[in-house]
């Protein structure tokens, strides 16, 4: 009989970017959950001893690790750490992203390039340093974080909506490439999440109930271990036939 479908990491080795609150925070805990060790990328690395604690609570390793996602040499020494510590690295989620308000009228210079070197050259350069190591390897999973913003336009974010389609696409680029080493490379694709980054926005009654006026199957806002839930799938493997896809978790949004 063939093997049921496994969704344990137990023995695997997870570098998440943006780790430290929200949907990273929700990940990196899912994650050690289904048993596997996890490095936390964080912007500050004096932020994560909260979150490595919870994490070695569940029984697994956490190690905690500099890595601005916008400074490319950083990205590639933490990645080369958490190798180096674990001894391997078979699972990446990049998670880390930002998403500065603005007219497309109005957005200035700064916020385009930011949003770009963290959303985009960040996503890319943190999948190339894993890469090589996996490659090595002959096995990995690489998560992204794309965004229902990559299929649907958001007024205000023209800049965040076009760096969460070409991760859509690169997510596809790099399947292909790397599909030869036994790397499988997806992507998740959340509708508004109840994290921090979010909590301002849905404060106001008017967006938050045309906000789930548009969640149109389900009607509400989603939680973050309802995302974590999906990276884990991806990151098993349960999803070994999966690779240049991108899960929509958006309740109903683009089904409009």
């Amino acid at each position: 009989m063939d093997r049921f479908p496994s969704f344990d990491l137990k023995g695997k080795a997870v570098l998440i970017t943006g780790a430290a609150r929200g949907l990273g925070r929700a990940i990196s805990l899912a994650l050690a959950n289904a048993g596997a060790d996890v490095a936390l990328g964080l912007r500050d690395v004096n932020t994560g001893s909260a979150l490595a604690a919870e994490i070695q609570k569940l029984g697994r390793e956490a190690l905690p690790l500099q890595m601005d996602m916008s400074k490319v040499d950083q990205i590639t020494a933490a990645m080369n750490q958490a190798a180096e510590h674990f001894g391997r690295l078979e699972i990446l989620v990049n998670n880390a992203g930002i998403a500065p308000e603005n007219l497309a009228e109005n957005v200035t210079e700064k916020d385009f390039d930011a949003t770009l070197a963290i959303n985009l050259k960040g996503t890319f350069f943190a999948s190339q340093a894993a890469g090589r190591i996996m490659i090595r390897q002959k096995y990995g999973r690489i998560v992204n974080m794309s965004s229902q913003a990559g299929f649907a336009a958001l007024p205000t974010e023209s800049i965040y909506c076009m760096t969460k389609a070409a991760i859509v696409h690169l997510t596809k680029c790099l399947a292909v490439e790397w599909g030869k080493y036994n790397i499988n490379v997806n992507a998740v694709a959340p509708t508004f999440i109840h994290t921090p980054g979010t909590e301002e926005y849905l404060s106001d009654p008017k967006n938050r109930a045309d906000t789930i006026e548009r969640i149109a199957a389900l009607n509400r806002i989603g939680e973050p271990m309802e995302v974590a839930g999906a990276v884990v799938f991806l990151a098993s493997d349960a999803a070994s036939l999966i690779t240049g896809h991108t899960i929509l978790i958006d309740g109903g949004w683009t089904a409009r």
